[in-house]
């Protein structure tokens, strides 16, 4: 398989994350890519022109985080990451969407806030915040629990993602919970190896 990369993005980290711990890692090429530049092999296989791209075995072009993992959970052997039925499911489903709704205002947030000031920037900057601040503030109430699933995973991968780029803005001030849980959990082989520094 052969995989768009670029290694400051964290849908690029969920995904290798997910490679990791599913034991596909040894099976995945590291093409690496600059999205920006829209470079022509990653267009001819995403027309989106984003990362993580995700070319399978057999030809077939996958993009978006969320389908790459849930593809990558379907080989191996190892025990499912997105859990089958019931509770288990939807509760590993909605941390995916929590996590994906931190990096969906935090990758956007970081672009915005590298521009020059002007009121309408600012009042996106602040609303980018603020979804953050909440979802945070969610995540401390009810942290993921131990095990690794797709939740789990990218609820860490968004809080080592704020880490990273949004240092000054601290997240675990007034969040011992979900700082005692990231603490732990970021100690799994598919987080501390794909941890930006």
């Amino acid at each position: 398989m052969k995989l768009y990369y670029s290694p400051t993005s964290p849908y690029v980290r969920k995904v290798v994350a997910c490679a990791i711990v599913r034991g596909l890692d040894g099976r995945i090429e590291k093409h690496p890519t600059n999205p920006h530049e829209s470079p022509p092999d990653l267009l001819a296989d995403n027309p989106l022109s984003k990362v993580p791209c995700l070319i399978t075995d057999d030809g077939l072009s996958l993009f978006g985080s969320q389908l790459i993992c849930e593809y990558l959970d379907s080989l191996g052997d190892e025990l499912p990451l997105f859990p089958e039925h019931g509770a288990p499911r939807w509760r590993a489903l909605k941390f995916q969407s929590l996590g994906d709704g931190i990096l969906d205002a935090a990758v956007p947030c970081r672009g915005e806030l590298g521009r020059p000031k002007e009121n309408a920037r600012d009042a996106q900057i602040a609303r980018y915040m603020s979804a953050i601040s909440r979802t945070v503030d969610v995540l401390e109430a009810d942290p993921p629990q131990k095990h690794i699933d797709i939740g789990s995973i990218t609820v860490a991968c968004a809080l080592g993602y704020l880490d990273f780029r949004f240092a000054s803005h601290p997240w675990r001030p007034g969040h011992p919970r979900l700082t005692a849980w990231y603490e732990a959990f970021a100690q799994n082989r598919g987080l501390s190896e794909t941890a930006t520094r």
